[in-house]
């Protein structure tokens, strides 16, 4: 953005102006290619790659199989956003808007398809009966739910793109998604000196939901920003991110449909429990 940019009366595509993602962005919906998925022997096919909205459902499906729900077993497939796999057709018909995670069930009389984080999280925490909180704490359980999906985008496309990831360091809008993301710590910040979780006493889809990103930023794993954004001095918002990134499920579920960082936790598929002990990216490349 320069102070002599003015914008034409009708805009038309420019993928250069799309920076790293201008691959992957596009201004129209759809098919580009025709590509089936796969499909596993459990009743949950999750599509999806380990981005904070990939982790949310992961860490919930590794949460119900430790907490004993044998039914939540399911497979995860990589879908590689950088090589356009969400604009495959199979994906296109499980997700129209081309975004993962995406969620095909089968445990029940005819397949259905949930797309969107949050109502992923919500139609198993549903079928499920688990992680839903108090009834009497489920509208502020739900308000927090879908405040993070208000404000993610904030964080991820605006902080995160203009911060980490476009071609240009531009002041005003760094400035401007700073002071947002930050405004949203402090109200993480605030609600958590009140409450051991974000809905309450109880530990929730709220809360995965919400650790997978601002939990993430605090420790560290986003954006390389955790110095830049001061997150130590959220100090309520850091010690329940500690809290909830030691859960064995949290770890585990942050490994699946992982392609980036160290080999030993990266597993690019998971179809069963024993992947994690034999099919991380570090084991295969030793085999």
């Amino acid at each position: 953005m320069t102070d002599t940019y003015t914008p034409p009366n009708v805009w038309t595509n420019d993928a250069a102006s799309g920076g790293k993602f201008a691959s992957i962005n596009r201004p129209t919906s759809g098919a580009t290619h025709d590509k089936q998925l796969p499909v596993g022997e459990h009743p949950f096919q999750l599509y999806s790659l380990a981005t904070p909205n990939g982790v949310k459902v992961t860490v919930m499906f590794e949460e119900l199989l430790a907490a004993g729900h044998a039914g939540a077993e399911y497979d995860a497939w990589l879908i590689k956003i950088g090589d356009g796999d969400q604009f495959g057709s199979g994906f296109v018909g499980v997700n129209p808007n081309s975004k993962i995670p995406a969620l095909m069930d089968h445990s029940g009389d005819a397949p259905k398809r949930i797309f969107e984080s949050a109502a992923i999280l919500l139609h198993l925490a549903e079928k499920f009966g688990a992680f839903l909180g108090k009834p009497e704490d489920r509208p502020e359980m739900l308000s927090w739910l879908f405040w993070q999906m208000g404000s993610a985008p904030y964080l991820g496309g605006g902080f995160g793109h203009f911060y980490a990831y476009a071609p240009e360091k531009w002041e005003y809008p760094i400035n401007r998604f700073t002071m947002e993301a930050k405004r949203q710590l402090d109200v993480l910040d605030k609600r958590l000196a009140e409450v051991p979780f974000i809905a309450g006493d109880d530990y929730t889809i709220a809360d995965m939901a919400i650790w997978s990103w601002y939990g993430q930023l605090v420790l560290g794993r986003l954006y390389s920003a955790a110095e830049f954004l001061d997150v130590e001095s959220y100090t309520n918002v850091m010690a329940w991110a500690q809290k909830i990134d030691a859960r064995p499920a949290v770890q585990r579920g942050r490994m699946v449909n992982r392609a980036f960082g160290e080999p030993e936790t990266q597993l690019h598929e998971r179809h069963g429990a024993s992947d994690f002990d034999t099919k991380t990216q570090d084991k295969i490349a030793a085999e």
